[in-house]
C-alpha cells in the first residue's frame, strides 16, 4: 500500500515510511497554527475530526505515531471549532497509542503520548490529573530534548492554572537551559510566553511598573520565536497578554491597538475561541475605562461563544468579567446570578481556583449581601483559593475579610453570629437558588416562554438551562413553552444529537 497527495509526493515511500512522513510534517503545521493544512496532510489516513484513522496494514510503532498525530490535532482542531467532545475523542486515540507503544515497548514515546494526554485534561481543567500524568511522563523524559521541554512546559502551565505561581516560576527558571537548547522555535516561543505570564502575576506591588516592563520584554521574546515558527495563533495570544499588561498600567490605546491586532490574526486563521477571549480583554479594557455598557455587551458575546465551545475554564473568566461589569452597572441580581455560573462550571471541571476568583470577586463587586450568603461565599473563596500563590490574591482575600466584618459581621450580635454559622450553608444554597430562579423567570418572561431564546438572554446554551429548569426549578416548567417532540421516522435509528 502507498499514501499519495497532491501537496506532499510520498509516492517513493513505502506505506509505513509515508505515513510517518505524514505524520512529522502534519505536527510541523501544526506549530505554525496551520490546523487545516496539517489535517489535509493526513486526509489519507484520516477524514476528519471524530473518526478514527485508518492504520489497518501499518506497523505498530506506526500505527501508534499516527493514533498520537490524530489525537493531537484533535485537541486542537476540535478546540478550534468549538467540538464539546473533542477532548474525549483525543484522549481516546492517545490512549490507544499508548497502548501500542507498550506492546512495542517504547517506554519513551509512552511518556511523550501521556505528556499529550495530560494537555487533554489540562484543556478540560482537570487540573489534579494533568498534572500527575506530566510528572509521571517526566519520570521516563530524561533526555534534554523537545520531547522533555514540551512535558515541562505542560506542567508548568497547568501550576499557573493553579495560581501556583512561585511553583511554575520554579520549573521554567530550572529549566532555562533546556529551553534555550530546543530547535523547536514554537516550544521556544511559548517558553517565554509562559514566563511571562508568570513573572506578571508574582509582580511586587511596589515595583509593579518596573517588574511589567520585564513582562513585556519577554512576551517580546515569545513574539520574536512565533514569528519564526510562523504561527499566527500563538502570536495572537502574545498580543493579547500585552494588551493585559498596558492595561494595568493604564495605557488604553496601546492595549487597544495591540487587541486589534490580535484579533486579526484570529479572524485570518477563523478562530472563534481565540476572537472570544480576545473580546475578554476588551471587555476588561472597557471596564478599566469605564465604558461599562459596551463592555457588558462584548463580554455577552464571548460568554456566548464560549458557553458552546466546551471550554469551562475560559467561560469561567468571562463569566466573571461579565459579572463585574453588570455589577458596576447596578444590576446586582443578573451580576450575582453570572458570578455563580462562573462558580459552577468552574467547581464542575475541578477548576477551583476559578471557582475561588469567582467567589472572591462576587463579594468585592456586590454590595447589601446577606450576612448568611456572605459569611459562606467568603468562605469558599478562602478555600478555593488556599492554594494560590498570588500575593495580589492572598491580598484581595484579606480585603474582602475585611469588608466582611465590617459591613456585615459587625451588625450582628453573638447569638446571631452563631446562627449564621450554623446555618450557613443551607442558607446560601436557598439565596443563590432564589436568585437564579428569579432571572430565569424574568428571561422566560422577557422570551415569551421561548426557551432558546430565554438561554441567548442569560448567555448560556439551551442544554444547560434546561437541564436546570428540570433539575432545580420545577416550578418554572409551566413559564416555559410546550416541548413539541418530532415522533421518530419508520426504519430510521435515532441520533445523538452533537
Amino acid at each position: 500500500m502507498t499514501i499519495a497527495s497532491p501537496k506532499l509526493d510520498t509516492s517513493h515511500l513505502t506505506a509505513n515510511d509515508a505515513a510517518l512522513r505524514r505524520c512529522q510534517t502534519a505536527l510541523e503545521l501544526k506549530d505554525q497554527g496551520d490546523y487545516r493544512g496539517a489535517q489535509e496532510v493526513m486526509r489519507l489516513l484520516w477524514g476528519r475530526v471524530g473518526e478514527r484513522p485508518e492504520i489497518q496494514g501499518l506497523h505498530p510503532s506506526v500505527a501508534a505515531e499516527v493514533l498520537l498525530c490524530v489525537g493531537i490535532l484533535t485537541r486542537w482542531i476540535g478546540s478550534r471549532n468549538q467540538l464539546k467532545e473533542s477532548q474525549d475523542m483525543a484522549r481516546d486515540l492517545i490512549s490507544e497509542g499508548i497502548t501500542f507503544y507498550e506492546f512495542a515497548g517504547d517506554v519513551k514515546q509512552v511518556a511523550a503520548a501521556r505528556a499529550e494526554l495530560a494537555y487533554c485534561y489540562w484543556r478540560e481543567g482537570a487540573l489534579d490529573e494533568a498534572r500527575i500524568m506530566f510528572n509521571v511522563a517526566l519520570q521516563k523524559l530524561s533526555t534534554e530534548g523537545n520531547t522533555r521541554a514540551n512535558a515541562l512546559l505542560g506542567l508548568a502551565v497547568v501550576e499557573w492554572s493553579a495560581s501556583r505561581f512561585d511553583e511554575a516560576l520554579r520549573i521554567l527558571t530550572e529549566n532555562r537551559f533546556l529551553f534555550d537548547k530546543v530547535t523547536n522555535h514554537a516550544i521556544k516561543g511559548a517558553y517565554h510566553s509562559q514566563l511571562a505570564m508568570v513573572l506578571r502575576k508574582l509582580a511586587p506591588s511596589e515595583k509593579r511598573h518596573d517588574h511589567l516592563k520585564l513582562v513585556l520584554r519577554e512576551y517580546e521574546k515569545a513574539d520574536h520565536y512565533f514569528k519564526l515558527a510562523h504561527n499566527r495563533v500563538f502570536r495572537a495570544d502574545v498580543k493579547n497578554n500585552i494588551s493585559n499588561v498596558f492595561r494595568e498600567l493604564s495605557r488604553f490605546k496601546e492595549a487597544h491597538q495591540y487587541l486589534e491586532q490580535a484579533r486579526r490574526l484570529r479572524v485570518i486563521v477563523k478562530d472563534k475561541i481565540g476572537i472570544a477571549q480576545i473580546d475578554d480583554t476588551r471587555a476588561q479594557v472597557l471596564i478599566a475605562q469605564r465604558k461599562l455598557k459596551e463592555a457588558e455587551a462584548v463580554a455577552r458575546g464571548s460568554v456566548r461563544v464560549l458557553d458552546k465551545s466546551g471550554h469551562q475554564c475560559l467561560l469561567a473568566e468571562s463569566l466573571i468579567t461579565q459579572g463585574i461589569a453588570l455589577a458596576r452597572l447596578g444590576k446586582t441580581d443578573q451580576a450575582q446570578f453570572t458570578f455563580q455560573r462562573a462558580m459552577e462550571v468552574s467547581v464542575q471541571v475541578g477548576a477551583l481556583n476559578k471557582a475561588g476568583l469567582a467567589a472572591l470577586t462576587l463579594i468585592e463587586e456586590i454590595e447589601g449581601l446577606s450576612p448568611e450568603v456572605a459569611d459562606q461565599v467568603y468562605d469558599r473563596a478562602a478555600v478555593w483559593l488556599a492554594q494560590s500563590q498570588s500575593l495580589e490574591l492572598v491580598q484581595r482575600v484579606v480585603a474582602a475579610s475585611k469588608k466582611i466584618r465590617v459591613n456585615i459581621r459587625g451588625e450582628l450580635n453573638a447569638a446571631d453570629a452563631t446562627k449564621a454559622v450554623l446555618n450557613t450553608a443551607c442558607d446560601l444554597q436557598k439565596e443563590m437558588s432564589r436568585h437564579e430562579g428569579m432571572m430565569i423567570k424574568q428571561a422566560l418572561t422577557k422570551a415569551n416562554g421561548s426557551l432558546t431564546r430565554a438561554a441567548s438572554l442569560l448567555s448560556m446554551s439551551y442544554q444547560a438551562l434546561a437541564y436546570i429548569i428540570e433539575a432545580r426549578h420545577k416550578d418554572l416548567l409551566k413559564e416555559r413553552s410546550p416541548v413539541h417532540r418530532r415522533a421518530p421516522r419508520k426504519g430510521t435509528r435515532s441520533q445523538r444529537e452533537s
